[in-house]
């Protein structure tokens, strides 16, 4: 890929399902997520969207034309006192497009989607063990809200589940 391709954040579309697949299965990584997600991912056969999952709820980042990197963003619950809200639920950057902005990018792109159909915030969850990730939406304006301390027991190890959230200004 060219070092000084810009990043282009667009919608998903149906067509982008299988190039996401394939993205999903090489983006997991032990510090990002966990082993049984990464043994899914890995033997995904194509199928990236589902009902709870659709296109719409994702925004794509190109480099060069190729799809690199997806965020998921869905409500947190679905209850209206909390329409307010949305929440990653996933997101992911190729390997080979790392350290390139396109985590940012594509944190940025849904802040600017979200303000425009009047969420208030923004929450997400990391694994304590993911310093860069942390590292990233701290970089952006996100700020811990709390940890689920020992949430997880991944390859020998308790970890935390911190919360994090950016508010947007009205």
């Amino acid at each position: 890929m060219n070092a000084s391709a810009q990043v282009r954040i667009r919608p998903a579309r149906l067509a982008d399902h299988a190039a996401l697949a394939r993205l999903d299965a090489a983006a997991w990584t032990p510090e990002a997520g966990f082993p049984s997600v990464m043994r899914s991912a890995a033997s995904a056969d194509g199928a990236f969207f589902s009902a709870g999952n659709p296109p719409e709820a994702h925004l794509v980042a190109e480099l060069d034309g190729s799809i690199v990197g997806y965020i998921r963003l869905k409500a947190p619950t679905s209850l209206p006192e909390n329409a307010h809200v949305m929440q990653v639920q996933g997101l992911a950057v190729g390997p080979s497009a790392r350290r390139r902005g396109v985590a940012s990018a594509l944190l940025t792109a849904a802040e600017e989607h979200l303000r425009a159909r009047g969420a208030r915030k923004l929450t997400l969850r990391v694994l304590s063990s993911n310093s860069a990730a942390i590292r990233l939406y701290e970089q952006l304006g996100f700020a811990r809200e709390g940890a689920l301390h020992q949430e997880f027991y991944i390859n020998g190890a308790y970890v935390d589940d911190v919360l994090m959230a950016k508010y947007f200004e009205r």
